[in-house]
């Protein structure tokens, strides 16, 4: 059974991409560091932001970088692109939500280089009804104790969980 249940917002990502990939992530089974895709995106992370690379872990998350901008806060998210923007919004969203439970308000950008497009994003009471109920839904997944059977989505393409999911037993 799990310990305490620390949500990363990689968990939350994964929720919205591949529900069997959010419970792997959970139980601490660990992608293909190696995949091409997870290189990739530590490429474009470094090579696009390396020299401003203010990454900060708090508890359980890590933002990508944080910084000060007319005395408000704000967290930083790098992405490949915008093809789960959705996953990257709500990522971004549980962040802020983190960090407001922590008593610290901020906004957040999600950055996508690759594409030159940056989107604000800022925790509202709206979207916040909506995260909670995401988080909850995290909550009874990982307490299932089994992973949901695989099945093949657009997002198994490139998922660095690949060989786990489709290696023959």
């Amino acid at each position: 059974m799990l310990d305490k249940l620390a949500i990363t917002g990689t968990d939350v990502w994964y929720y919205f991409v591949c529900k069997r990939r959010a419970w792997l992530s959970i139980r601490k089974v660990f992608p293909d560091e190696e995949d091409e895709n997870m290189e990739i995106g530590r490429f474009i992370h470094e090579y696009r932001y390396g020299r401003n690379k203010k990454e900060i872990g708090i508890d359980f998350i890590k933002l990508d970088s944080i910084k000060r901008e007319d005395g408000s806060w704000v967290v930083m998210e790098v992405k490949k692109s915008t093809k789960y923007f959705y996953s990257s919004y709500y990522q971004l969203l549980y962040y802020l939500y983190i960090l407001e439970e922590k008593g610290i308000r901020a906004k957040g950008e999600l950055l996508f280089p690759e594409e030159r497009r940056r989107e604000i994003v800022e925790l509202t009471e709206d979207n916040k009804i909506k995260l909670e109920e995401t988080i909850r839904g995290i909550e009874k997944l990982a307490y299932e104790p089994i992973p949901l059977y695989s099945k093949k989505i657009a997002a198994c393409k490139n998922c660095a969980y690949d060989e786990y999911c489709w290696s023959e037993v």
